[in-house]
């Protein structure tokens, strides 16, 4: 009973009575068809043959079993569907053991909990994450889990999709022996002697009754339940997750495995569910850029900044974090004072919530030097600057750095908006210089634009990749524009989100039209929080080249001319007294806009929800387009991740372009000209939106680099 382990994704072999189990498909042992029916197979065989009184299953190379086959992904299921895989082993007469190594997640996960015996080693990381994908568990995740460790403790692990480590498993009883040594082999088939030895039953969870008293399963039901609705409101499976679980307490078994699959199946054509998938093969796909391929990224180990404001501290936490070394250039000791300050008191709040230890930040610190001299910066591999937006300023650092960093360091950028071209092309090595946009806060905010000037070597752009993999960033490749990728669409939706404040909708019912959307934020908001005098140095910038014929709204100005900025002057948009995080509408800002419109002979009209967002998103849309028409973005997945990561956009939705073939491009094409009977300059109709339409394509068909 054993098989060539070359050809066989299930390869099974007979150790004295215990039949072994291997899944054998690289690289994550993921459940392909061919797994599924080999497993079924190897049960099968146990329980015709005579000699097998056991059964181990484990995984080859690094994991048991990571989840799902991707590949399958939309395409047609094939039999055997993982609920049967999952039943037949549950169903086996002989004991089953699953030994864990590695990642047991989503159905592999489920594979284990069918197991009527869980070993899990010391590096096992236990998870559903489904809930991630838009999906619950679909092969009994639901109904088994609550009856091994509670309603509580399964629907956190659920509607978290966080991984548990193996010891937090054995803890709560989601496994039930920890491995004694680093061969998992080793102790799983010592474990099924065990069993053996001491006559051990099969043990199957659909004869269990959920451990914990009903009443604190039903308050755990009803606590996670009003969780979500607060914080997923928009979401649809986490509620199904939630609802299975309660049919495993109130049903039979079989009952809520067949609640579990039409639920399961109700997310699957979830446009959500398409939203998310897309969004998790994006995060992958963006990390391919042209630079990147067969070329080796430059050694680093030595970060330094210039500059320790909230940005270059923040950067700074990252990069420490990351364990390199840090060197910060301040102007005087009083400022690198203040930047020190910045990072300690970044690490003393995850000190009080009790998410660092204060050795941990003295080992961090240990890495940080500060110096008001840039000759310190001689040794650095690579140098962000993080000074004030200004072109001259700028430049006048990078002077600074071509004198003294050495030969083959990477000068890096932190602007937002300014031309890395120039600012490359006024030192006498362009080949080295790249921008590097984080967004604030960098220590907690996960994108990393990556500007990439006409001059860089590649092997900078490879290093820049490097850096963002090292951060914990998500790397997005931008060409050079004002704004690039990000700030540039804002500026477009922006836009029209100041001309539906003008033309009447108040900034509280757009800020709310668009939380509604998804967002955590919407744009008034978000300006109060970023400081509106960012905004108002960049459209001061911008005067001298804007069109004549163009609308400008300048309500914004209004505001900022009475120093109020937002979050940190206590008013903005909205008033912020005595510190508060939250904002309420202001009385005095309707008037100045009331008064605006009275200026510009605007004679107000009311808008709907609906309508707000059609205007918000065709602009957001539109002007993505551009990006990529342009190849300031290589793909559209480019301005998703963007979008994703940087400005807030609803997960679920998968991004804006995303959003775009959902909708649907004619409806999108559609609207844009409808708005270009009132502002036919700021509605011009992508010349790229217009030919995909044309073709009858979609923003997905440009999604591979060629």
């Amino acid at each position: 009973m054993s098989q060539d382990p070359s050809t066989e994704v299930v390869v099974r072999e007979l150790r004295g009575s215990v039949l072994l189990v291997t899944i054998n498909n690289p690289p994550v042992n993921a459940l392909g068809v061919a797994v599924r029916r080999g497993i079924v197979a190897a049960i099968d065989a146990a329980d015709a043959d005579s000699a097998v009184q056991a059964v181990l299953i484990i995984g080859t190379g690094r994991n048991f079993i990571a989840g799902a086959d991707i590949r399958e992904f939309g395409k047609p299921p094939l039999p055997p569907s993982l609920p049967d895989v999952c039943n037949r082993i549950e169903a086996c007469s002989k004991p089953v053991v699953a030994a864990i190594h590695g990642a047991a997640l989503g159905g592999g996960l489920e594979i284990a909990l069918a197991a009527h015996y869980r070993l899990a080693a010391t590096d096992a990381k236990l998870g559903l994450p489904e809930v991630l994908l838009g999906l619950m568990p679909g092969a009994g995740g639901t109904q088994r889990t609550p009856r091994l460790i509670g309603a509580k403790a399964a629907l956190d692990l659920m509607l978290s999709g966080r991984h548990m480590g193996a010891e937090e498993g054995h803890a709560l009883g989601l496994v039930d022996r920890l491995g004694s040594s680093n061969d998992i082999l080793a102790d799983g088939l010592a474990y099924a002697q065990e069993l053996l030895a001491t006559h051990a039953p099969v043990r199957r969870m659909r004869d269990a009754h959920a451990v914990s008293d009903r009443q604190a399963n039903r308050a755990a039901i009803e606590a996670a339940r009003d969780e979500t609705a607060k914080k997923s409101r928009t979401l649809f499976s986490p509620l199904k997750i939630i609802e299975a679980v309660e049919a495993a307490l109130d049903r039979d078994f079989d009952e809520g495995l067949l609640l579990e699959r039409e639920l399961f199946l109700q997310c699957l054509d979830s446009p959500q569910r398409a939203g998310l998938v897309h969004a998790f093969f994006a995060e992958r796909e963006v990390l391919k850029a042209p630079e990147t391929r067969n070329t080796k990224p430059r050694a680093f180990n030595h970060v330094g900044l210039v500059g320790g404001g909230t940005m270059g501290a923040g950067i700074a936490v990252a990069v420490l974090d990351a364990g390199l070394l840090v060197t910060m250039i301040e102007r005087d000791e009083a400022a690198l004072a203040r930047g020190r300050a910045h990072i300690e008191k970044v690490y003393n709040g995850l000190i009080a919530k009790g998410r660092m230890t204060p050795a941990a930040k003295a080992a961090n610190m240990a890495r940080f030097v500060g110096s008001t001299l840039y000759d310190a910066l001689a040794p650095a591999d690579v140098v962000i600057e993080a000074v004030y937006e200004d072109m001259a300023v700028k430049q006048a650092v990078f002077a600074e750095l071509d004198r003294v960093c050495k030969p083959g360091a990477v000068l890096a950028s932190n602007t937002s908006y300014l031309d890395i071209d120039a600012i490359a092309a006024s030192i006498s090595r362009p080949t080295d210089v790249v921008g590097l946009h984080f967004f604030s806060p960098a220590n907690i905010m996960k994108l990393l634009e990556i500007v990439v000037p006409a001059k860089v070597s590649a092997d900078v752009v490879a290093t820049a990749f490097e850096l963002a993999k090292k951060l914990h960033k998500v790397p997005v490749r931008a060409g050079v524009c004002d704004g690039f990728i990000g700030n540039r669409i804002l500026a477009a939706y922006r836009m029209a989100a100041d001309c539906m404040m003008e033309d009447g909708a108040s900034p509280y019912q757009i800020d709310q039209a668009v939380r509604n959307f998804g967002y955590p934020m919407g744009p008034f908001q978000v300006s109060d929080l970023a400081g509106g005098d960012i905004g108002w140095a960049t459209r001061k910038r911008k005067a001298v080249t804007r069109d004549p014929r163009a609308r400008y709204v300048q309500i914004a100005d209004r505001i900022c001319e009475r120093g109020w900025f937002g979050q940190k002057t206590g008013r903005g948009y909205y008033l912020y007294p005595d510190g508060a995080r939250t904002g309420t509408p202001d009385p005095e800002v309707e008037a100045i806009i009331d008064a605006e419109r009275a200026r510009a002979g605007i004679t107000p009209r009311s808008f709907t929800d609906e309508e707000i967002m059609r205007r918000y998103m065709a602009a957001m849309i539109n002007e993505g387009a551009n990006v990529v028409h342009q190849r300031i973005a290589l793909r559209p997945l480019d301005v998703d991740v963007t979008f994703l990561y940087g400005y807030g956009f609803p997960r679920h939705r998968g991004g804006p372009m995303k959003y775009a073939d959902t909708v649907g491009l004619p409806k999108v094409l559609a609207d844009i000209r409808e708005f270009a009977k009132e502002n036919p300059l700021f509605w011009q109709p992508s010349a790229l939106l217009v030919e995909l339409v044309e073709h009858g394509a979609n923003f997905d068909s440009l999604n591979k680099l060629e």
